[in-house]
C-alpha cells in the first residue's frame, strides 16, 4: 500500500471521529476545521507511522488531543499579548484636548475623502511620514506624492468649510 493509500483509507475511515472529537472541544466551527485539519496533516507526514486497525482511531486521537493543546496554548498566548499590547497602547497614547464629539466633524469630512487623499493625509499626519517616504509607499514620484498631499489637504479643508449646520455650537449662529 503507497503512502497515499494509506492515508486516505485512514482518512476515509476516520474522519468522521475525529470531526466528532473536534468538535465538541472546540468553540467554534472554525476552530474544529483548524484541528482537523493539522491532524490530518500530521497524519500524512507521518502515515508510515500510523498503526493498523482500530489502533489507528486512537493514535489520531493522540494526535488531536496534543493539537488541541497547542491551540489553547496559542490562544493563552496571543490573550496575554494583546492584554499586553493594549495596557502599552493606553499608556501611550497621548490625552487630546478635545472631548470626545468635539472632533466628530473633522472625522465625517475625512471620512468623506476619496480612500487616495485619506491614505496620504493619514501617512502624513499620524505616521508623520516625508513626501519623499509617501511616494515609496504608495508607488509613486515625490514630486507626485507632494502633489496629492497639497490636493487632500485643500479637499479636507474644503470639507471642513461645509460643516453641517447641525454641529453648530449655540450662541455660533
Amino acid at each position: 500500500m503507497t503512502h497515499r493509500d494509506r492515508f486516505e483509507a485512514v482518512y476515509d475511515a476516520y474522519y468522521p471521529a475525529i470531526h466528532q472529537y473536534a468538535a465538541r472541544r472546540t468553540g467554534s466551527a472554525d476552530d474544529t476545521a483548524d484541528v482537523i485539519s493539522e491532524t490530518f496533516l500530521i497524519a500524512w507526514r507521518r502515515a508510515g507511522e500510523i498503526p493498523e486497525g482500530e489502533r489507528a482511531l486512537l493514535w489520531l486521537y493522540g494526535v488531536a488531543r496534543r493539537v488541541l493543546a497547542n491551540h489553547r496554548r496559542g490562544d493563552s498566548r496571543r490573550a496575554m499579548l494583546a492584554d499586553r499590547l493594549r495596557a502599552e497602547l493606553s499608556a501611550q497614547r497621548p490625552e487630546r484636548a478635545a472631548g470626545p464629539g468635539e472632533l466628530d466633524h473633522v472625522r465625517a469630512a475625512f471620512d468623506r475623502l476619496p480612500e487616495r487623499d485619506r491614505e496620504v493625509l493619514a501617512l502624513a499626519c499620524w505616521e508623520e511620514l516625508t513626501s519623499e517616504q509617501i511616494a515609496k509607499v504608495v508607488g509613486c514620484t515625490a514630486i507626485a506624492a507632494r502633489t496629492r498631499l497639497h490636493r487632500a489637504r485643500r479637499r479636507l479643508a474644503a470639507a471642513l468649510e461645509r460643516r453641517p449646520s447641525s454641529t453648530i455650537v449655540m450662541g455660533e449662529a
